[in-house]
């Protein structure tokens, strides 16, 4: 898993885009390690999901780890981007009541 960050201009915040089309128990913790320090130096996390194909358990555990945290030091998670199957799932298990959820960036910003 590749994950590529963009510093946002107008606000104190990044997006981080994953690059591979699943977040899974194989990679769920390098998802979570490699966000942990972006989590503790922005006020503002964007999850951009638009290449996953495919969420599991542990993906979806992976990302409420680092909602957990957000809220914890008062900061903000947004999802943006889920295809069909992801947000399929994410209302499925009711997740789409915990999570932020947006279409595009902007979208998230403009929620803030």
């Amino acid at each position: 898993m590749q994950i590529r960050t963009q510093q946002l201009q107008a606000v104190a915040g990044v997006t981080v885009s994953i690059d591979g089309d699943t977040l899974n128990a194989e990679n769920a913790k390098e998802f979570i390690d490699c966000l942990q320090p972006l989590i503790e130096q922005n006020p503002l996390l964007i999850i951009d999901m638009q290449a996953l194909k495919f969420v599991d358990s542990a993906g979806l555990g992976a990302l409420l780890s680092c909602l957990r945290s957000m809220e914890k030091k008062q900061g903000q998670l947004k999802l943006v981007g889920l295809g069909e199957k992801v947000r399929a799932l994410l209302d499925l298990v009711r997740m789409n009541r915990i999570f932020s959820i947006y279409e595009t960036q902007e979208e998230a910003l403009a929620s803030r």
